[in-house]
């Protein structure tokens, strides 16, 4: 009896990879993949003529990317640090709890707890998951400090709303955090000018590189914030 054919690890072209990544991230293109590739954060074998060659995990590393991206809102440098951790064989720090992570590989039940950080909330899912008062989630809709989608709110929402209810323990209303938002929206101006000239390309990479630049300014800009803030607080004679 002849025996079956083995065959080796399935090796994918750029194409077949963007095949299986567009249901879940819509956009995607060939072009940001090498950028992803540039940054360190992909390494696809080559053929000796300079061809790529992708494996099954290097697709599973890259929706491991773009879900912290996407979901997550993170910069490339952080997640490289994730990724360069599982490499090691260790399991990064801030990762969801009970999540098996193998090196190079991302396990089913991380892709799909990353996926569920994008989820939308009704308004009593709102409540119940932040400690909003309806009174409360009403003002903080009225100042314009968190908004909608068609009855929808997102992780941003869930976030302003959490932090509002500890602040109102202090006293603090919505009305009082209207210069936040407008802080809020003269940081998003700086950003804006600052990614503009490769904003303006319309190739994907140039799109990937201006969000990324967009995530490192605005971290640096909360960095910035809080060490004013922090040096205010230190002078207070308490």
């Amino acid at each position: 009896m002849a025996q079956p054919e083995r065959r080796g690890p399935q090796v994918l072209n750029i194409g077949e990879v963007l095949a299986q990544l567009s249901g879940d991230f819509p956009g995607m293109s060939a072009s940001k993949i090498r950028f992803l590739e540039e940054k360190g954060l992909i390494n696809p074998r080559r053929t000796p003529a300079g061809y790529r060659q992708y494996a099954e995990s290097d697709v599973e590393r890259l929706r491991f990317v773009l879900a912290l991206q996407r979901d997550q809102y993170l910069p490339l440098k952080v997640i490289k640090d994730y990724l360069d951790a599982i490499d090691r064989g260790e399991r990064p720090e801030n990762l969801p709890p009970g999540v098996v992570v193998s090196p190079r590989i991302v396990s089913d039940e991380l892709a799909a707890e990353l996926q569920n950080r994008g989820r939308k909330f009704s308004e009593e899912q709102l409540r119940a998951e932040s400690g909003a008062s309806v009174p409360l989630l009403h003002s903080l809709l009225s100042f314009g400090l968190i908004s909608h989608s068609n009855g929808k709110f997102d992780e941003h929402a869930l976030q302003v709303a959490k932090a509002c209810v500890q602040l109102e323990g202090y006293g603090l209303e919505p009305r009082h955090l209207r210069p936040f938002q407008a802080a809020a929206d003269r940081e998003f101006g700086l950003v804006e000018r600052a990614v503009a000239p490769l904003a303006s390309r319309r190739d994907s990479a140039s799109q990937a590189r201006a969000a990324e630049a967009a995530r490192e300014i605005s971290d640096q800009c909360l960095i910035l914030h809080r060490a004013l803030v922090q040096d205010r607080i230190s002078r207070m004679d308490i």
